[in-house]
């Protein structure tokens, strides 16, 4: 069955939620939104490309920073309303260098950072 980003179900804003996660490890490495275009982008080139929803603009992944994120396997959930892109992490995910946005857990009650950010 050929994909058909049509059948997609995107919200108000016409933007689907997309996880990003180590292809080999499976640690989560971030959330971000994508709408059509930034997903056929993302499909065209291999390197992953997001909608900015506070710039209002379409940015790939690690064009300022260097840390590009490569497409390696494409996901789409059971409802259709949320993607997994199993991807090739180049240096830190997170803008604050560290390898995941996920860097703050919750263990009884109380918050603790669990990543430190990563050497330059």
């Amino acid at each position: 069955m050929t994909f058909d980003p049509s059948t997609l179900k995107y919200d108000a804003n016409d933007l689907i939620p997309a996880i990003a996660q180590d292809h080999k490890t499976g640690e989560v490495l971030m959330m971000a939104w994508m709408n059509a275009e930034s997903l056929s982008r993302t499909l065209e080139t291999g390197q992953v490309t997001y909608w900015s929803r506070s710039r209002q603009s379409f940015w790939a992944k690690g064009e300022s920073s260097g840390h590009v994120q490569k497409l390696v396997e494409l996901r789409v959930d059971c409802d259709r309303d949320c993607l997994l892109m199993l991807v090739d992490q180049v240096g830190p995910a997170c803008h604050t260098n560290r390898r995941s946005c996920f860097y703050t857990a919750v263990r009884s009650g109380e918050e603790v950072e669990i990543l430190v950010p990563m050497a330059d």
